[in-house]
């Protein structure tokens, strides 16, 4: 199998190189094995070197850039699949950029696999991409609406690269589409790049879980899912192996909530806070440059639903290796320890959180 994966040196997709280069050396990994697989890495800054990249072809591209189509199609000549991983989530400052690199590029990778007449497209997509559902009434499965929640600026463009695709399928049912939608994908080696994306430079990361917190003021009825990045992998190597098509929901048990926030960080006490209180101070704090997280963020937070990952389970045979809460608490220490990884995305934070990144 070749698989050309873009945005490989992210967060999502060092996992899965992991998870296919595994495979490739002959071993058996969560229970299926993909055999001589090839990987064609697609990222705007090239890995160090040192990293565990051996065995993958590195295409240096934005997916974005003026000349990407023909570069893409080129590098997706010869694939069986190509992952479309590559997203921005910052800088949320410039808009313009996220939404030049989130749809246009979206946008160039389906145009360059229809150019190259690559049979099956995995689009990494997001709960992010589901519309408003009440907060207690039960899970949703893959047919609940992709429409976004309109706060959000990164919900938006998920739903609109969905929305994109259902035309692509509809004019080109020569390309497979599959779109995968997990919920936070976390793993120690993202602790900076999420520290950068999330947090402002006032945050003292170091003191994360070594310091006890007597109380911890949390949003009202709060709750959120994750997946380890090694369980999302798993499932996208299976997407890869068995080809279904269709959307997936990607998530670890249990659902998390404001209780098992608190106690993951140390604190044995939470107090619920009003959603509208915490709104309008992130607001403001993000007006006042705090912090580098658009309040849009939160609405997108309190509205997702809570996913049904029960075709995952069922027509993948995927079994997630991670409990959510220890998930959360991997995230934690990577983010206390300045963990990452040889790559532009991942690079380990060495100083003041800086909101200037991508893959």
């Amino acid at each position: 199998m070749r698989v050309a994966v873009t945005g490989a040196t992210g967060n999502v997709g060092t996992a899965l190189l992991r998870r296919l280069l595994g495979g490739a050396a002959g071993t058996e990994v969560a229970g299926t094995e993909v055999v001589g697989t090839e990987v064609v890495g697609i990222c705007r800054r090239l890995p160090e070197p040192t990293g565990p990249w051996a065995g993958v072809r590195w295409v240096q591209q934005d997916v974005a850039g003026p000349d990407a189509v023909q570069r893409l199609t080129d590098a997706f000549a010869g694939v069986d699949a190509v992952v479309h991983t590559a997203w921005l989530i910052q800088p949320a400052r410039d808009p313009q950029e996220m939404e030049r690199v989130n749809l246009t590029g979206s946008a160039n990778v389906v145009r360059a696999a229809l150019a190259a007449g690559v049979p099956h497209l995995v689009h990494l997509s997001s709960v992010g991409a589901y519309a408003t559902h009440p907060a207690d009434d039960g899970r949703v499965d893959e047919s609940w609406p992709a429409d976004g929640i309109t706060p959000s600026q990164y919900s938006r463009e998920k739903a609109a690269v969905e929305s994109h695709l259902d035309g692509v399928e509809r004019d080109h049912p020569e390309l497979l589409v599959t779109r995968v939608r997990p919920a936070l994908v976390f793993q120690r080696d993202a602790g900076s790049e999420i520290a950068r994306y999330f947090l402002g430079p006032f945050v003292p990361t170091r003191l994360l879980r070594r310091v006890r917190l007597p109380v911890l003021p949390l949003p009202e009825g709060l709750r959120f899912q994750v997946v380890h990045a090694d369980d999302l992998a798993d499932a996208l190597a299976r997407i890869l192996e068995r080809t279904p098509g269709g959307a997936f929901n990607v998530a670890d048990e249990p659902v998390l909530r404001a209780r098992d926030l608190a106690l993951s960080l140390n604190a044995p006490r939470f107090v619920p806070v009003s959603r509208r209180l915490v709104r309008a101070s992130a607001d403001v704090t993000y007006r006042a440059r705090v912090h580098p997280v658009q309040p849009g963020w939160l609405d997108l937070g309190f509205g997702v639903p809570v996913m049904d990952t029960t075709r995952a389970r069922r027509e993948l045979g995927w079994r997630p290796a991670h409990a959510a809460r220890d998930v959360l608490v991997e995230l934690l220490d990577g983010v206390r320890d300045h963990a990452g990884a040889p790559s532009g995305a991942l690079r380990r934070r060495t100083g003041l959180v800086t909101s200037r990144t991508g893959t």
